[in-house]
């Protein structure tokens, strides 16, 4: 039989990032809308399939119909999947259209979405066909996603034309305060294509990462302005200076101050033009690597261009140093020429007057 794909994308995902809302579940997605949100799925899906088609411009798709799928097919042998439902997109429409192309024999899901995604799509195909997602979601901690939309494309394709190895990955989501695993998926066995799980043990000590978070903000100027990203590293930065910390989202600080808390990226290019002299704090995601575009949208090519590639203080706990495999840092922001002058050998801050040089990859 003809190897054939499945494709569907969640039109909502990944809208709140950049306005920094930290998912589109709910009432969220009503509160990015009102703060000037755009989609995001569609152009991520339509990047993974421009990779596809140039790699195999004849391999059939069975695509969901409309913004779920159809809408960001072109050329190539394509058939649409009629909804059954009328009205706005659900989840539903994502289990349903699993399930009928699980029926249909389907050699691979594609889908575009984040964890909420996964979760709907392992729900309706569990193990029975292989998947594999384009990351277009805000946090992204499961294992069934590729590096990037293109990594994306190009593992489908090589997948079709050779279906062979797959690797159980597991789909894990925020529920409850913390971390949930919702089911395990069969993905194509891509290796460094592929995101690992993000882990949320294995950390060195609090102790070490409070160290460096002191040494950090000692080294704070009261004449710049200071952009502290998401996760608990950073958050000791925060703790530092005797300041809350936006676990999830982007604080901003001056002269000892928090001028804007968990902000969206409009807030912090305002902040940027009437302070340029900035400095970004990163932290890394603990087993995935990823240092931009995971969980952190809001940090946007524009807001990167405005500090400079020059003013970035990476810091990671050595544990999540060690556990890196391959040893590499990530960004998936979608726009190269802006996160080129990032990419490299740079220096990664993993405790007080302590340091390692990683290579921070696209």
């Amino acid at each position: 039989m003809r190897p054939r794909l499945g494709l569907v994308v969640n039109p909502i995902a990944g809208m709140g990032g950049r306005v920094g809302l930290h998912g589109t579940d709910g009432p969220a997605l009503e509160a990015a809308v009102r703060r000037g949100a755009v989609a995001v799925a569609p152009h991520r899906a339509r990047r993974a399939l421009e990779r596809l088609r140039a790699l195999a411009p004849d391999v059939p798709v069975l695509a969901a119909e409309g913004p779920l799928g159809g809408d960001h097919v072109t050329g190539g042998d394509a058939e649409i999947l009629p909804r059954t439902r009328t009205g706005p997109t659900t989840a539903e429409d994502t289990r349903e259209a699993v399930r009928r192309m699980a029926d249909a024999g389907v050699t691979l899901v594609l889908f575009a979405g984040g964890d909420g995604t996964a979760r709907d799509v392992v729900e309706a195909a569990g193990t029975s066909v292989p998947v594999l997602g384009v990351p277009s979601g805000v946090k992204m901690h499961s294992g069934v996603f590729a590096t990037g939309p293109e990594a994306a494309g190009e593992t489908a394709a090589r997948f079709l034309a050779r279906p062979g190895a797959c690797r159980d990955a597991e789909v894990v989501d925020l529920a409850g305060g913390g971390p949930r695993v919702f089911g395990v998926a069969r993905v194509p066995d891509a290796g460094s294509a592929l995101q690992r799980a993000k882990a949320f043990t294995g950390r060195t000590g609090d102790a070490d990462l409070a160290a460096l978070g002191r040494e950090v903000a000692g080294e704070m100027r009261d004449d710049r302005l200071y952009l502290l990203g998401p996760g608990t590293t950073v958050a000791h930065v925060n703790a530092a200076l005797g300041l809350p910390a936006s676990l999830l989202g982007v604080d901003a600080v001056l002269g000892g101050r928090l001028v804007a808390e968990d902000a969206s990226e409009t807030e912090l290019l305002a902040l940027l033009a009437e302070h340029p002299a900035a400095t970004l704090v990163l932290g890394v995601v603990g087993g995935q690597g990823f240092l931009l575009g995971r969980g952190n949208q809001q940090l946007s090519a524009t807001v990167l261009d405005a500090v400079g590639a020059g003013h970035i203080e990476i810091l990671a706990d050595r544990g999540k140093v060690a556990a890196l495999d391959p040893p590499v840092l990530r960004i998936d922001v979608g726009d190269e020429h802006a996160t080129a002058p990032i990419t490299g050998y740079r220096k990664v801050r993993t405790g007080r007057g302590r340091s390692t040089v990683l290579r921070i990859v696209i």
